[in-house]
Formats: C-alpha cells, structure tokens, sequence
C-alpha cells in the first residue's frame, strides 16, 4: 500500500509552486490563504524537509521544492486528462476563447511550438493566437493578453506587465555558409529586418557594426531587405545569407544544427518581452491560465 501525504496537502503545494503565491493557489482552491499554509506546513512536517524559501513578500522554491513540483504538475495534468478522457460528452465543459496578440517573429518561433504543451495542461481553454507587429489595444476587445517587445509597458493605462525575457541580437547564418570570422561577412549578403528598423531605438546591422568595430568590412547598404524578422529567419534558414538575430527566438534552430552562431560577441541588447494584461481580468480563469503559463515558460528561460 502507497503511503502519500494528504492529497489536499499536495495540491496545496502545487498550486502554490506553480503561482509561486498561496493568495493565487487560495482562489485556484476556493479555500483561505491561510488554509494554505497549513496545508503546506503539514506537508513539511509529513516530510520532513522544507519546501519553499520564504523571502520578504516573495516564494522561491527550496531545492526539495524543486523537486517535487514537476513530478506532482504532471501527475496531476495526467489525473485531469484521464478524467476527462472518460467524462461523458454531455459532461465535457465548455472551451473558453481566449486570444493572445504577439509580433509575428515571437509568435512563429516561441509561442507556436509551445501550443501543444498548453493544450495538453489546459484541455478547456481554447487559445488563438493573434500574430502581428502592430500594437492592439487590449482595451478593444479584440484580444485578450499580449507579448510585447520593448521598454516596460506604461501601468497607467490599467494594466499589468510581467518580463518574460531579454533580447540578444547577433549574427547567426546557415552552417553551409562556413563562416568563420567577422571579415567572412564582406564575402556574404546581409539580410535586414525592416520591423527591426521600425524600434524607438533601431537594431540592425550599422549598429552591430559599429560594436564589433568593423563598419569598414561589411556592405551596410546591400543585402536582401525583408519586412520582419519572421521572413528574414526563414531566409537565413534557406542559405540566403546572414541574419542579425534575436537568439532566444532561433535557440532552437540553434540546437537543431539549423543555424549556427559563427562565432563570439558582440551582443546587442535593448529590449524585453513582457507579459501583458488588463489588471481587471487577472481573475478570469481562462485568461489567467494563459497569463500564468506565459510567466513559467519566461522565468524557465525558455
């Protein structure tokens, strides 16, 4: 026979690692704050080991906590997914729309492969994904959420922001290519992102240029110039020369052999990506199960 802690301990604890808050867990449970923490001091003492870190108006998990939260995350995605899979269809809850507004490069190469990996965690959720450069007013209705790229978003406006993570730009090209040096880009077309010129601050190549030292070697004003950095990575992709690129979008590209990152520095940095929402919809469920995954896949580092 299994010998576990109380179920409701280790719930207690899930929700709380996943919100890294017991107010978030309490409303998730329909139970006390305080509630709460009883649960999870209990499941400490069953344990004998600690699982959180508490700090001045924060949690961090413990490296027991560490471990444990994965394992019991999926075990309960697991319990949820067999019970709906064997729920009556006259049973099965209604999905709730929610639309998530992202530029079109972050879309493509974050968010997209990451739709799976929600859709499995929240099966009655129906996520969209709205992929465009221009800045929606999540005052309209049209969308819900959003990612943004730049400074942190004003909090005047009534809403929320969350940093999910900073910006890196570098050269990154083809393996075919075989570039090895910086005086090897003299020899290969540049490709440019027009959206990256559009930023309050531009990006591209002049200004990598003059970092590395080496505005005298590359052909600034040729090269193939495309729309945004969603065009320029798939021609990157096909060979067609050297894209300036911001490397937590292509790390898997980059870990697949797709592209390779020809050699070291420099590294521009600008920018970040934020977690955007209107402060008065953090507790609509469905909402904020896109706004609390948005957060953990940004603090995993992607």
């Amino acid at each position: 026979m299994r010998k576990l802690p109380p179920l409701s301990a280790l719930r207690a604890f899930e929700a709380t690692a996943r919100h890294l808050s017991m107010k978030r867990a309490a409303d998730e449970l329909s139970v006390t704050p305080t509630a709460i923490s009883h649960q999870i001091r209990r499941l400490e003492e069953t344990l004998g080991v600690t699982l959180f870190e508490r700090q001045v108006r924060a949690l961090r998990l413990s490296e027991a906590g560490e471990r444990l939260y994965p394992v019991l995350n999926t075990g309960f995605d697991a319990f949820a997914q067999a019970v709906d899979a064997i729920r009556a269809p006259e049973a099965q809850p209604a999905r709730q729309r929610v639309t998530l507004t992202a530029p079109m490069g972050l879309a493509a190469r974050w968010l997209v492969p990451k739709l799976g990996e929600f859709a499995t965690q929240h099966p009655a959720v129906d996520l969209r994904i709205h992929a465009s450069d221009t800045v929606v007013d999540l005052r309209g209705g049209s969308a819900d959420l959003a990612v943004r790229y730049g400074e942190l978003p004003a909090a005047s406006a009534g809403l929320v922001a969350e940093h999910l993570f900073d910006d890196a730009y570098a050269p990154v090209c083809h393996p075919g290519l075989n570039i090895r040096s910086h005086d090897d880009l003299a020899h290969v077309p540049l490709i440019h992102s027009e959206w990256q010129r559009t930023l309050p601050q531009p990006i591209g190549w002049p200004l990598w240029a003059r970092a590395a030292g080496i505005e005298h070697v590359l052909k600034i004003g040729s090269g193939i110039v495309l729309s945004d950095d969603g065009h320029a990575m798939s021609a990157a992709m096909a060979g067609q020369g050297v894209i300036l690129a911001n490397l937590p979008l292509v790390r898997d590209a980059l870990e697949a052999g797709a592209l390779v990152q020809p050699f070291d520095g420099p590294v521009i940095r600008r920018y970040a990506f934020w977690a955007v929402m209107p402060a008065t919809r953090l507790d609509e469920g469905a909402v904020r199960a896109v706004w609390d995954w948005l957060r953990l896949a940004g603090s995993r580092g992607l």
